[in-house]
C-alpha cells in the first residue's frame, strides 16, 4: 500500500515539477562524476537529485550570494552528487537516511572551528581546525564553495560526500562514530572487523612515517575513516579496491553499487 501512494506522490510531484532535462544534462557536463554514469544510472540519480532539490534547502552565505549565480544545473549537480550515495539504495531508505537533512549551507570559503579534545591520559587539547565541511546531527550540511568546486572529479576528494556520509554515519547516533545503520545483510562484526583493520593500518604507516594509500585524514577519528573511504569508494574506487580490497567489497554491499576500479588518483 505504501509503495502505491509513494508511486502516486511521485506522479503528482513530477506533474507539478516536470524534469527539467536540459538542466540536468547541463549538470553532468559540468561534473565529470556524473558525465561517467550510464544513462540508465543517470536517469535514475537525475529523478532523484530533483526531488532532493525540492525537498531540501539550499542556502548561500551573503557575501556568496552577491558574487555567484547558482543555477538550476548548479543545484542539480550538487543533489545528484549528494543521492549519488544512496543511488543503489530503494526510494524509502533513501529518504530515511536523508531525513534529518533540512539544509545545505555553502561559505564562500574554508572556515576556522576551535576544538578541543581530550587524551588518553586526561590531558584537554584546543587547537584551530580549518575545514571545509561540516555536520551536525541536527544542523545543516555546511561546505565552502571553494571545495565544492574541487569536488565531481576522479581524486578521492569530494567534499559533499564526505559530508553526507556523516549524515548517513549520523543515521543511529547523535555522534558520528564510522557505524552508521546497517542493512540485515551485513553482520555488524564484520563491519568492525573490516574498519579496524584499515584503521590500524592507516595507523601504522603513519607511525612509521609512511605516506597512506587514501588521505590520511581517514586515520583521525572512525568517522572520518568512514567518510574517507565514502569519497573513495565513489572518486576513486581502484585506489580504495587496491588498497583496501575487503574495504570496497564492503563498501559495495552497502552501497549495493559497483564503481568502474579502472578510476584511481
Amino acid at each position: 500500500m505504501f509503495g502505491k501512494l509513494w508511486r502516486l506522490g511521485r506522479r503528482g510531484f513530477e506533474a507539478r515539477h516536470p524534469f527539467p532535462e536540459k538542466s540536468w544534462r547541463e549538470a553532468r557536463e559540468r561534473v565529470a562524476l556524473l558525465a561517467a554514469l550510464s544513462d540508465k544510472l543517470a536517469e535514475r540519480l537525475g529523478h532523484r537529485a530533483w526531488r532532493f532539490v525540492h525537498a531540501k534547502r539550499l542556502s548561500l552565505h551573503p557575501e556568496l550570494a552577491e558574487t555567484t549565480e547558482f543555477d538550476p544545473p548548479a543545484r542539480l549537480a550538487l543533489a545528484a552528487q549528494v543521492c549519488l550515495l544512496t543511488l543503489g539504495w530503494e526510494e524509502d531508505e533513501h529518504r530515511e537516511a536523508f531525513a534529518n537533512v533540512h539544509e545545505i549551507l555553502i561559505l564562500p570559503e574554508a572556515f576556522q572551528r576551535r576544538v578541543e579534545e581530550m587524551d588518553e591520559a586526561g590531558v584537554v587539547h584546543a587547537y584551530v581546525d580549518e575545514r571545509a565541511g561540516e555536520t551536525s546531527y541536527q544542523g545543516p550540511v555546511v561546505v565552502s564553495f571553494t571545495d565544492l568546486m574541487a569536488s565531481g572529479d576522479f581524486t578521492g576528494f569530494n567534499v559533499l560526500i564526505h559530508e553526507f556520509a556523516h549524515k548517513l554515519d549520523l543515521g543511529n547516533s547523535p555522534e558520528a562514530d564510522g557505524f552508521p545503520p546497517l542493512p540485515r545483510e551485513i553482520d555488524p562484526q564484520e563491519w568492525h572487523r573490516v574498519f579496524s583493520e584499515v584503521w590500524e593500518d592507516l595507523q601504522a604507516r603513519l607511525a612509521r612515517g609512511e605516506q597512506t594509500p587514501i588521505n590520511g585524514y581517514a586515520a583521525s577519528h572512525p568517522a572520518e575513516c568512514f567518510a574517507v573511504a565514502c569519497e573513495y569508494f565513489f572518486t576513486a574506487p581502484g585506489t580504495l579496491q587496491l588498497a583496501y580490497p575487503a574495504l570496497f567489497a564492503l563498501l559495495s554491499r552497502y552501497f549495493r553499487q559497483a564503481p568502474d576500479t579502472s578510476r584511481r588518483t
